[in-house]
């Protein structure tokens, strides 16, 4: 079989794999477009470098590929930036045939590398930020970077490329294209991803920019998705991002059973609108939780709708609401609309569940029975607050 190696930057080639059936990760996350598991190899003349590796499923391709790019069994270094497994799970594989390489990773790495994929104590090189690796012409920079996302993670910088490894910082969960400029809808997909997986971590992700703002970046390479040839492209959005701009915008999230949450949560989107307020619209029952999650990163406020059901939130509702308490985004106000048929709850849980966030709720209403004029006009006032209070805040 031809593979596709190609080479990103002198002596730099990329050897990983696109995914493109996959639909789930970690049973959390969806991926319409697939993904990539992004590995590279970098040759210096005296000697050579995998920097990262494929997910369960793709070693055999990996393989390969090292085999038509060099001798395996001769690489002197793998670098693990990030331990978990569709990244690392092939190292072993490349290690059990190259018997003289090397695990470089940083010190919380180096007990992930123990137990998840038994790397003997002696083949492990331990990093910390600064130090470098020299292989001919070819001078690897070790940068920390914990909890973006786990707390073992580091970036690697190839100093005469100005090639930045990222691992899942700056990635997208897409199989589409190569390079930044071949994905016409690529900063969605990268939003997307960075409202799923980095979100919670905005203050260690600023810390990362900070770190790296003084280097000469001519190509950031991330482990999913494409490879930015313009790194400013990624680096604006994520100033943007990880400093948790917002937009006078409002996402509404709801569930209904029988029409009157859903009235409610017609009304006050109309409202909004009518404003100039930008909204995000999602009825949970058809909605993919990824787009939510995207939306969720430059939203100033959250509308949340839910019946009661046995005394308490919707499920579905009660999902949605873990989910903005775990991913942490910016959002500065809140409301809740919520109906019941013999007794209500619903607003009370909900309001328990997001204590520990600092959302500032706004206002609750909670209706019995169909929403009436007198309900919808409690709505309109609600409504005319949130958008005083989003405008205001910008």
């Amino acid at each position: 079989m031809n593979y596709y190696t190609p080479e990103i930057s002198d002596g730099i080639f990329w050897i990983g794999s696109k995914d493109w059936n996959r639909r789930m990760f970690d049973a959390l996350i969806p991926l319409p477009d697939g993904t990539s598991y992004n590995a590279y190899l970098v040759r210096g003349s005296r000697g050579t470098a995998l920097i990262d590796s494929v997910n369960p499923g793709f070693e055999n391709e990996l393989l390969d590929k090292l085999r038509s790019l060099t001798d395996i069994k001769a690489l002197d270094f793998v670098i693990m930036n990030h331990a978990e497994p569709d990244h690392a799970n092939a190292i072993k594989a490349v290690m059990d045939i190259s018997m003289d390489a090397k695990l470089v990773t940083t010190q919380k790495g180096a007990k992930m590398a123990q137990v998840f994929y038994k790397i003997p104590e002696q083949r492990l090189v331990i990093v910390k930020d600064g130090d470098t690796l020299e292989l001919g012409g070819r001078t690897l920079r070790f940068i920390e970077a914990p909890w973006l996302h786990w707390p073992e993670t580091m970036f690697t910088y190839v100093e005469e490329n100005s090639v930045l490894f990222t691992c899942d910082y700056f990635g997208a969960h897409t199989a589409a294209g190569f390079y930044d400029d071949e994905v016409e809808d690529l900063l969605s997909a990268a939003k997307r991803y960075f409202g799923e997986i980095m979100m919670p971590f905005r203050a260690k992700g600023a810390q990362a920019l900070e770190k790296i703002k003084g280097l000469d970046i001519d190509i950031i390479a991330p482990s999913h998705g494409p490879i930015y040839r313009d790194p400013e492209r990624i680096l604006d959005m994520y100033r943007l991002w990880t400093a948790g701009k917002t937009r006078e915008k409002a996402i509404i999230v709801y569930v209904s059973m029988w029409s009157a949450t859903e009235k409610m949560i017609r009304s006050i989107s109309e409202s909004l609108m009518s404003e100039g307020i930008e909204i995000s619209y999602f009825n949970l029952l058809n909605s993919d939780i990824g787009d939510i999650a995207r939306e969720l990163v430059d939203s100033r406020a959250i509308v949340l709708g839910t019946p009661t059901v046995l005394g308490g939130m919707h499920p579905l509702a009660v999902y949605a609401a873990y989910l903005v308490k775990i991913l942490k985004p910016p959002l500065l106000y809140g409301v809740a609309l919520s109906s019941y048929g013999w007794g209500g709850g619903a607003v009370g849980q909900l309001s328990e569940m997001l204590k520990p966030t600092k959302i500032e709720v706004v206002g609750a209403i909670e209706i019995n029975g169909p929403a009436s004029d007198e309900d919808l006009r409690k709505v309109a006032m609600l409504e005319k607050e949130l958008a005083a209070k989003i405008r205001s805040s910008g």
